[in-house]
């Protein structure tokens, strides 16, 4: 976080932005949208699960303005609109990777 202390409006940006990331079907489909925009028929199909249950989740990440909606036709396409949220994710996963890696170590030499 910043040196110094973020006003509560900001932090209640931040916690909102993390809330959003909170659930592992968005993270999915972010990581499904990494590398180009999809259908949502396509993310729907990706996921194994139900058009309207990846529909509420896109609608979430797109109102909290991580990925966009465009229609073509009939068809509803999805993109990324923050590609920063990838550097947050690596992050994470990189710090998770390392704890993981000292516990195995400690582990080992029991």
């Amino acid at each position: 976080m910043a040196d110094r202390p973020l006003p509560d409006g900001a932090l209640d940006l931040v916690a909102t932005r993390f809330k959003i990331m909170s659930e592992p079907l968005r993270l999915r489909l972010l990581q499904l949208l990494q590398h180009g925009e999809r259908s949502v028929g396509e993310l729907t199909e990706l996921c194994s699960t139900s058009q309207p249950n990846v529909s509420k989740h896109l609608k979430i990440l797109q109102t909290g303005g991580l990925v966009t909606r465009q229609q073509k036709g009939n068809t509803v396409y999805y993109a990324i609109a923050d590609q920063s949220i990838f550097t947050l994710c690596e992050l994470v996963c990189s710090s998770i990777e390392e704890r993981l890696k000292t516990q195995a170590q400690v582990f080992s030499t029991t």
